[in-house]
């Protein structure tokens, strides 16, 4: 593993002016660290929990509840993802998509919460899906399992708020995500969520560094935050195909320039 701290002030340029950040005491990473495992650990106890209703659906044939239950339960997944993404063989397992495998949608590895929702959504059916069903069970009971042991890097905690905003401006706004269920906005929300619950965390060791820098964050989550609630249904959101075209532009500038400034992170509490 790398050495996560660095021991000496770090200097980073903004805007032409370099500003010198005192070195973060190890210490100080400790207690955020240590809450946001137990964060991520509950986030995936539910995942466990709906993944079983939702795959006990499929299993019983239950179409509408089924496709009732996709999003909200993958949500669990993805406000955690960067955690999820050490374990690849799992992350390839639950969370693959069609473009990730030789034969796509007809490909027999392809597996997981996304295969599911190609047979629900696309084909509109549940037959054949009982083993995909049991496959992503006990995938989710194993990332449980492991994540329950896993040291969680500093690095990597801090580094997963930019990750999850850097997801949602590279592949998520294009609606290529839930191509089937078109469910993107559920998966918007969830990672905005696990990037905000990080910068909280961290929000005491992030102002002591730059105030105005965490005042700007916060405004920044605060606009994601307003674009999305425009969505809001009684039920959770509205479909991503609904969306026009002018919709969907407003949400990349400030998705974009808040993976920006998150990717700032790191450096500022002087990880590598």
């Amino acid at each position: 593993m790398k050495k996560h701290i660095v021991s000496l002030a770090l200097a980073v340029m903004i805007g032409g002016m370099t500003t010198a950040y005192a070195a973060v005491a190890p210490l100080d990473l400790v207690k955020p660290v240590a809450d946001y495992k137990i964060y991520v650990s509950t986030e995936v106890t539910d995942l466990v929990t709906q993944t079983r209703a939702f795959t006990d659906a499929v299993k019983a044939g239950d179409l509408a509840k089924a496709k009732q239950l996709y999003a909200p339960t993958r949500a669990h997944y993805e406000a955690v993802e960067p955690i999820a993404e050490l374990f690849s063989d799992l992350d390839n397992a639950i969370d693959s998509r069609a473009d990730d495998h030789e034969k796509r949608e007809s490909d027999p590895t392809f597996g997981g919460f996304h295969r599911i929702e190609y047979g629900l959504f696309s084909q509109n059916r549940t037959a054949g899906l009982a083993p995909v069903a049991d496959k992503l069970m006990k995938d989710v009971l194993d990332l449980q399992k492991r994540i329950a042991t896993l040291v969680f890097p500093p690095s990597k905690v801090v580094g997963g708020a930019a990750a999850l905003m850097e997801e949602v401006a590279a592949t998520k706004i294009s609606g290529e995500e839930d191509r089937y269920s078109h469910t993107d906005l559920w998966d918007f929300q969830a990672n905005v969520d696990g990037a905000q619950k990080i910068v909280q965390l961290f929000e005491p060791l992030i102002r002591k560094q730059d105030p105005k820098f965490a005042d700007k964050i916060a405004a920044n989550f605060a606009t994601v935050d307003r674009i999305l609630a425009k969505y809001k249904t009684p039920t959770g959101y509205e479909t991503y195909d609904k969306l026009s075209a002018a919709d969907r532009k407003a949400l990349v500038g400030p998705v974009q320039t808040l993976a920006e400034d998150l990717s700032r992170l790191r450096g500022m509490l002087g990880l590598k």
